[in-house]
């Protein structure tokens, strides 16, 4: 059975806020509720209860050894240093307003899931870093092993990882979706019209590269030293994305290449990290730890 304290919930709808006990207050973040059960959440319960509070917004799961934003630290500090830890902990961006931090602790036999709304997600950026130490068995909780170095994604089978010495690769692949095609005439088209192109183009490999994040990176666990969110971020990621530069010199070409890299990074340790798509429903995420 569940307990609804301190907010009612109802789908889709936002947290209405109320009085909560001190012990969940800290810093700058607004409590908005809280969710009580006097059992463990099943799962159909616990992610019903975030989508209810989260609308179409995706929970991303706050990592322990990724960077952390002060403001999200305000909250998860004092619960990190009692004896009641939480158990899981998310952080969701996609809303109006606010980012929202959503915490789930022990009560008693059940549990209770906090939310709280946070004035910003304010971590300084960082270089991106894979982490040192690499456990299958934390990175891809979420797959199962079904030959040597491959694995497949428990709920998504259409989403794989390949594990060797020197290399990671998780491919993701949509049946179906119409090839993209680089007009042979865009270098003798007019400057307003290449902006046209270029935007449209952009818009679409945004979006592919939201669909690779949410498959490559929210399926797995600690490989990098960025918590999910800062990948959205231009302030973190603007370095290593495709510029409108670099995309107009490929549309020059008039050819379609076989690959459109969205994201390329290469570490201080020497890693290379690569986002790719065919812009025909089959991405990857490569990563090599050795040159």
């Amino acid at each position: 059975m569940i307990l609804l304290a301190t907010a009612s919930f109802s789908s889709a709808a936002p947290v209405k806020s109320g009085k909560t006990s001190p012990k969940y207050t800290s810093g700058s973040a607004t409590v908005l509720g809280a969710v009580e059960s006097r059992e463990l959440f099943s799962g159909d319960r616990l992610f019903g209860t975030l989508d209810s509070v989260g609308g179409t917004g995706t929970w991303m799961e706050w990592d322990v050894n990724g960077v952390k934003d002060p403001s999200v630290m305000e909250v998860l500090d004092p619960m990190l240093k009692s004896s009641n830890k939480p158990k899981m902990i998310w952080v969701l961006t996609e809303r109006e307003g606010r980012p929202l931090l959503a915490t789930l602790l022990p009560k008693g036999a059940g549990e209770v899931l906090m939310f709280y709304e946070l004035k910003s997600l304010d971590g300084k950026p960082e270089a991106l870093s894979l982490n040192p130490v690499l456990n299958p068995d934390v990175v891809l909780r979420d797959y199962r092993q079904v030959n040597g170095g491959e694995y497949i994604h428990r709920d998504q089978p259409n989403l794989k990882a390949f594990i060797s010495e020197n290399v990671i690769r998780f491919t993701y692949e949509k049946k179906g979706e119409e090839p993209l095609v680089i007009d042979p005439e865009y270098p003798r088209k007019s400057m307003v019209e290449k902006r046209v192109v270029l935007r449209d183009f952009q818009d679409f490999f945004k979006y592919e590269y939201s669909l690779m994040l949410r498959a490559f990176v929210q399926s797995t666990r600690g490989v990098f030293n960025w918590q999910a969110w800062h990948w959205y971020m231009a302030s973190w990621n603007s370095r290593y994305v495709l510029s409108d530069g670099e995309l107009d010199a490929i549309l020059t070409t008039g050819v379609t290449p076989k690959f459109f890299t969205l994201f390329r990074a290469k570490t201080a340790k020497g890693e290379s990290i690569e986002f790719r798509t065919n812009g025909s429903g089959f991405s990857e995420l490569l990563i090599k730890t050795k040159n």
